[in-house]
This record gives C-alpha cells, structure tokens and sequence, in this order.
C-alpha cells in the first residue's frame, strides 16, 4: 500500500533524522535472524542502501514502489534479493531483514511519535508489508533463475561427449535418461561430430540403470540423426540383464552395431578404420 506525500514525507524526516540510530537498531535486529551468516560489515552496508533509498523516495513524494520515485527503492530491494539467494538465504530469511524496519519504527514512535503514533504506524507497516512482498517476489524469481542455470549446467555435465580416437566419439551415459537429458544428448553429440568430422561415434549405456521403450527411443532418435551427418553409432554396454529387456519388449535396434563394453566397441571401430588392433598377454615370469 502507498503512502500519501504527507506521510512519506514523515516516515523520510523520521527515518533521515534518527539515521544512525535507525541503521544501528536495524542492523542489530537482523543479525539475530541470520545466526552470523553475513558479516556485520556487509549486512550494516545492506541496512544502510534500503534506509537511504526509502528516504529518498519519501523526500521525492508520495512512496509508491510502482512509481518513477521509487526506482532506487525498487533497485535496492532487488539487489538484497539476488545476493542473499546466491548466497544460499532462504525466503524467509530475506523477507525478515526488511520486516524488522517495522520494530524500529515502532521504539522511535513510541519515545516521540506524537498524536499522531498510532496513524503513522499502521500506515508505515503497511508500507514495510509491500516492501516484504516485493522483496519475497524478486527473491523467488531470481531462485527460480538459479535453479534452471543449475539444471542446465548438470545435463551438459552428465552428457559430456568424449574424443576417443581420432575419429572416434563416445558418448558415455549415466542415470536415467528422459525427453529433456536425450534432446541434449542428440544435440552435443551432433555438435561434436561436425567440430571434429568424425564418422563414428559410440553411445555407452553402461551407466543407464535400465531401458525401456522410451529409453531405446531416445537412443535410435540419437542413432538416425547422427547417421543423417554421416556418422555409423556403435552401442555399447549391452549387458545380460538389458539384453533380456529388450528382448522381452521387443524392441529392434536393426542393423545398429550392438557391443557388451566400451572397449569393445572401440576395437570394433578401430577394425572398421583399417587400425590394427591386439590383446596384451599376460606376462610370463621365467
């Protein structure tokens, strides 16, 4: 709720003229919620940016956070959100340090309010309620953001695609893989084989706890796409227990080349490029 020019011109002459001891009692408040998370030094200098915007904005008129006066106020709020979230904060620890503004105005009101106490303070808590909200909307957007920046980092990480030879490409899967993981999966993989102009690739399944018919889906999609730039896939890491799924769901891999190991399957690619491989003997002590 806004306030009206006259009582943001109050709340700026309250605030502005008990300024230190507005920053000081603040600062302490807040540090109690926070358990020591934050410093004393960076929280009294967050204290100090809110306590300056919200007189500034009471100095220019009317306080309103969808007003053009309230830019700064508006900017401040948002800065206390994004750091505390980034710096692992919740909600509910952002949202307290402004609604604590609400018990120093409430001691100022009371050593000298005037007639008028009562008035002010219901009017200024209900601007330090609008201030909290806003600060809880900017602070679960800016979560929000994280958390997909996060996801997107740990599906490149989890679907790296590897340079096993010279041209020779592994994708080595592990986990479960879904819609969203096989549309990365499909993607890089094409990436890598126009950056290295390699016409194998080999997919290892080894890590993937279990396939089913969504699974192998994702897997011939991969297969025909990297085929459609020129590039024969090896599937590797059929083991028993997977071969026996399959089987039992019927699902046809085709002329797809099928192997039990990563190693396999490299020897078979190996063949296919004319290189000449060979199993190391055991060592015979004499």
């Amino acid at each position: 709720m806004a306030l009206n020019a006259e009582e943001s011109g109050r709340l700026a002459a309250l605030l502005g003229g008990h300024a230190e001891q507005v920053t000081a009692r603040w600062t302490e408040i807040v540090t109690g919620s926070l358990r020591g998370r934050l410093s004393q030094a960076e929280l009294r200098r967050q204290v100090q940016d809110l306590h300056r915007a919200i007189v500034a904005s009471g100095e220019q008129g009317a306080i309103d956070l969808s007003a053009e006066n309230s830019a700064e106020l508006r900017a401040a709020l948002s800065e206390l959100s994004r750091g505390r979230a980034r710096q692992g904060f919740s909600a509910t620890e952002t949202t307290i340090s402004v609604f604590a503004l609400k018990d120093v105005l409430a001691e100022l009101l009371q050593d000298g309010g005037g007639a008028n106490a009562l008035h002010d303070y219901i009017a200024f808590s209900k601007l330090v309620d609008e201030l909290g909200l806003f600060t809880f909307e900017s602070f679960v957007r800016t979560r929000e953001s994280l958390i997909a920046d996060q996801a997107e980092q740990l599906l490149e990480l989890s679907t790296p695609v590897v340079k096993l030879w010279e041209g020779v490409v592994a994708v080595p899967l592990v986990g479960t893989l879904d819609s969203a993981r096989a549309q990365v999966v499909m993607e890089r993989l094409l990436q890598t084989l126009v950056d290295t102009g390699s016409p194998y690739a080999i997919i290892d399944i080894t890590g993937v706890p279990a396939v089913d018919t969504q699974v192998a889906q994702h897997i011939l999609k991969t297969v025909v796409a990297a085929r459609l730039m020129g590039a024969d896939c090896i599937i590797s890491g059929i083991r028993p227990q997977i071969a026996q799924t399959i089987v039992a769901l019927g699902i046809e891999f085709g002329d797809i080349a099928t192997k039990a190991s990563l190693a396999d399957a490299l020897r078979h690619v190996l063949r296919l490029t004319g290189v000449e491989t060979a199993r190391r003997q055991p060592r015979r002590d004499i």
